[in-house]
């Protein structure tokens, strides 16, 4: 190679690296930003980042563009690894034009995600950007389809990530949303259709970018976040722990790490852990953390739908996921957005060979007109199908209230649950014992000269039937009554014989999931 050769490579090499100068850099950490090529060395192993297409270049010449070129155009795009296993991944850059999305820029991304999809690996998008870049018009909208029709194909594939580590509004927040995860970093990041001024010229409504759009209104409110980080370390931290549960693409198993915590282990506290009221609360999270690894619990979605709780976590070094009412919020009851909470989590573990482990206490479906005019059949419906399409190994543990249709919607033996177990204090009915005493014994307890006392008999006596699993038990809707203290040993146990599960589902193109 000759000096000159060697001279502009290097000369290059450096302008990528620079990106949009010092003083945007500058900019970008006076924010609390770390910049596009930051992120990535703290993603990924030291050492193991190779960049692919640092020296390319838009083509643009509208609007003096052509006077304005930096190499790499705006995206850091490559390979490298995360704990030893390879993933492709893209950063936008803030500091090259405002990280707005060319035509190479998105021919960047795009072959990106043709390699992970040939490699069979993640795919991690860090975004910061400011939407299309304005002067290409319509190539930089063709370049946004491109990347969607690429999110779709590789859906159920390869994992796909996004953390939103800035701006991202317009057309660019589809392919965010096609993605199984999105990170989103509070007080620096947004996402939304349309900006501030547009929501003020249309309905008149005075909001800033934070309140329509931040990382809190996301992770509480739309749904659309499953993960709020404060800061840019923190979120790339998250990604890296997300990552150790999940297999590089849908032909693999996940990985499994060796632990200290003994599959043996009885947690005696369990058996005293539900309360004697049936109408008193518990936290579904500590029963959680006390049987599984290490009580290692890596919650998804945690500030939305608080009453049904989704997850990650490991038994005797196994990635499961955990799909579990929980009590203390709104009683465990289903409602619409728990019921698509937990279905786009199920599917995504069965989409990747993640055991499911349900844990069950729930009295019925939230009722009220608010929830039947706003969808509450077909929205959680989708639950129900996400549970019976799913094929990987599902156990189920009733530890309380199994109530009518959400007690069949919960992973029930007969909608396909592999495992069906409950614990002494489950009960398992169409309805509470007061609603039903009241329907079934109607007559008699309003003829009867102490309707108050009978009443309460009646209650009793439903109570007595049907407050215990053991009816469902004589009947093989539940497999077994466990101890609550040996919970974790036969869940284990469970996941290692239901290991070799071979299902099918019929022939079809897909499904019609209720969307």
């Amino acid at each position: 190679m000759t000096d000159s050769i060697q001279n502009e490579l290097d000369c290059l090499r450096i302008a990528s690296r620079h990106g949009g100068g010092e003083k945007r850099i500058e900019a970008q950490h006076a924010k609390g930003k770390l910049t596009a090529r930051e992120r990535v060395d703290l993603l990924l192993d030291q050492g193991s980042f190779e960049e692919i297409g640092a020296f390319v270049t838009h083509r643009c010449t509208n609007f003096n563009m052509g006077d304005q070129t930096i190499p790499g155009d705006g995206v850091v795009t490559g390979t490298g690894t995360i704990e030893g296993r390879s993933v492709a991944v893209f950063s936008q850059d803030f500091t090259v034009f405002g990280g707005s999305l060319s035509e190479e820029y998105a021919k960047k991304i795009a072959r990106l995600m043709d390699i992970a999809m040939k490699l069979g690996i993640p795919v991690i998008g860090l975004n910061d950007s400011g939407g299309a870049r304005i002067q290409e018009g319509v190539v930089s909208l063709a370049g946004y389809s491109s990347l969607f029709l690429r999110n779709t194909k590789a859906s159920g594939v390869i994992p796909q990530i996004s953390a939103i580590m800035g701006p991202c509004a317009g057309g660019a927040v589809y392919s965010p949303a096609l993605t199984d995860f999105v990170f989103m970093v509070d007080g620096t990041s947004y996402m939304h259709i349309t900006g501030p001024d547009v929501v003020k010229a249309v309905t008149h409504e005075e909001v800033t970018s934070e309140e329509l759009g931040g990382a809190s209104v996301h992770a509480s409110v739309s749904g659309t976040s499953h993960f709020t980080c404060a800061d840019d370390a923190e979120c790339l931290a998250k990604i890296r722990r997300l990552l150790s549960f999940l297999p590089l693409n849908n032909a693999e198993d996940p990985p499994r790490l060796l632990s200290d915590d003994s599959v043996d282990r009885r947690e005696e506290s369990l058996n005293t852990f539900i309360p004697e009221s049936a109408n008193q609360p518990y936290d579904m999270k500590s029963v959680i953390e006390k049987i599984v690894d290490d009580g290692d619990f890596f919650e998804v979605q945690p500030d939305y739908a608080g009453n049904i709780l989704v997850g990650f976590a490991r038994m005797a070094g196994r990635s499961i996921g955990l799909v579990a009412n929980q009590p203390t919020n709104m009683a465990g009851v289903l409602d619409s957005n728990a019921s698509e909470k937990a279905a786009r989590f199920i599917r995504f573990c069965d989409a990747f060979h993640i055991p499911i482990v349900t844990f069950e206490d729930v009295p019925g479906f939230l009722p009220g007109t608010d929830q039947e005019h706003g969808g509450i059949i077909r929205r959680g419906a989708k639950l129900l199908y996400a549970y019976c399409e799913a094929t990987v190994p599902k156990l189920t543990v009733i530890t309380r209230k199994a109530y009518g249709g959400a007690y069949c919607v919960m992973s029930s033996q007969s909608t396909g649950g592999d495992w069906n177990v409950a614990w002494p204090s489950a009960e398992i009915a169409v309805m509470g014992a007061a609603g039903a005493a009241k329907v079934i014994f109607r007559r008699e307890i309003s003829a009867d000269a102490d309707p108050v006392a009978k009443e309460k008999e009646k209650i009793e006596e439903y109570e007595k039937k049907f407050a215990n699993p053991f009816d469902a038990a004589r009947r093989g809707f539940i497999d077994e009554v466990i101890e609550p203290a040996d919970t974790r040993r036969l869940i284990i146990r469970a996941l290692e014989l239901y290991s070799t599960k071979r299902e099918s589902s019929p022939a079809k193109k897909h499904g019609s999931i209720p969307l």
